[in-house]
């Protein structure tokens, strides 16, 4: 299980010495998506992954962030709305836990977004509604195609994951009012996007950890 090595908490057990920044890393699928996080966070290194399982090259990057649209499951979501991946399943069979998305809860809502925390499926393909359907009874409330297989390869690094809803449960995907739903996704993605400057700032490099005794 990925979790920061510091953050907004009391850690009475141990004291963290010579820390610096985390050098954080945005990843995007598309060349759309990319643009809209970029907009949303000048000065933070942003790189397009490619759509589906893709080989990626994190360079120094300590910390990972996974920004872009998805697909409904949950019927409760809304196109534009904000999904943060606590936990991310694959269409492999794997589970993957990913606590730290939900430190962006607080800095998105300061910024009026509500968003929703919970399961996230990545599949190779585009899911319809049928598959959403099946994938609700097994409490998933997103699906994508890319990160689980991104925070697999990210290995220890914390990880983040930002999903913002581009078509709802009960909707195709090539229904015109999903290409609409596209432009206020991306509007939100856009927005929503900047809240990963304070979770960059809750993840810190600890190089020298030292344990206190009780």
């Amino acid at each position: 299980m990925r979790r920061l090595a510091a953050g907004r908490r009391d850690n009475r057990a141990c004291r963290r010495d010579h820390q610096r920044a985390m050098n954080l890393l945005v990843l995007a699928p598309l060349r759309i998506e990319a643009l809209a996080v970029r907009s949303g966070l000048p000065g933070i290194k942003v790189r397009r992954s490619g759509m589906g399982r893709r080989e990626i090259d994190f360079g120094d990057a300590d910390a990972i962030a996974v920004a872009g649209l998805c697909g409904a499951v949950d019927p409760s979501l809304r196109a534009g709305d904000v999904v943060l991946a606590t936990e991310l399943r694959s269409e492999d069979g794997k589970t993957i836990s990913c606590p730290d998305s939900s430190l962006l809860a607080e800095p998105l809502r300061r910024m009026g977004f509500q968003a929703k925390t919970g399961t996230l499926y990545t599949a190779s393909k585009i899911l319809g509604r049928d598959e959403r359907l099946a994938l609700r009874d097994e409490g998933v409330i997103a699906v994508d195609m890319e990160s689980a297989w991104i925070a697999e390869a990210a290995g220890e690094r914390p990880v983040a994951v930002l999903r913002v809803v581009v078509d709802t449960s009960d909707r195709r995907l090539a229904s015109l009012r999903t290409l609409a739903a596209g432009a206020r996704g991306l509007w939100s993605l856009r927005r929503a996007s900047a809240a990963f400057v304070d979770w960059a700032e809750l993840c810190i490099v600890s190089v020298t950890p030292i344990l206190l005794a009780e």
